[in-house]
């Protein structure tokens, strides 16, 4: 038996709270950049496997690559978990790719610094994260991905600004 459909959309429409017109712009914005991110994730993990790492593990030696940052600080950089974070930054250690120094601000809290290794793992996948951005970048102009940048930027201090409310 057929299911009627726009009379099931209608009661969902029904329920739905209203939102302004930048409400909406902003809730498709945000959904396309999920979208985006997933998309940016399975091409990250692409260009890090040659190296034998994933797009998360490539962020992480990224941010040991100066050797100042903790792991907590390591985790504000990327806006993500703290554990998160140190799970991943104690299988790198383990598979010999950083290690953990003492930070002269704190006892307790390590900084995280490459190792020769995880130097020459990192020099690998940007070396393909090049060629790739290059063949990427050749679709857009440098004003369009400044904007896209600028908005970009703008909404991560809102919502940290937000978060900070919370």
């Amino acid at each position: 038996m057929p299911v009627d459909i726009p009379t099931r959309q209608h009661v969902v429409k029904h329920n739905r709270p209203r939102r302004t017109a930048e409400g909406d712009a902003f809730s498709l914005f945000s959904i396309t950049a999920l979208r985006l991110a997933g998309r940016l994730t399975v091409a990250g993990d692409e260009l890090a496997k040659a190296a034998g790492q994933t797009s998360a593990r490539w962020q992480v030696l990224a941010g040991a690559r100066s050797g100042a940052h903790s792991v907590a600080q390591i985790a504000r950089l990327l806006g993500v978990a703290r554990q998160g974070v140190q799970r991943l930054a104690d299988a790198l250690e383990g598979d010999g790719l950083i290690r953990y120094v003492d930070n002269p601000l704190h006892q307790r809290a390590k900084l995280v610094k490459l190792t020769e290794e995880g130097e020459s793992r990192l020099a690998l996948i940007e070396a393909a994260q090049a060629e790739w951005a290059d063949r990427l970048g050749q679709f857009f102009t440098t004003a369009e991905m400044e904007a896209a940048l600028a908005v970009m930027t703008r909404l991560i201090e809102t919502l940290d600004t937000e978060i900070d409310k919370a």
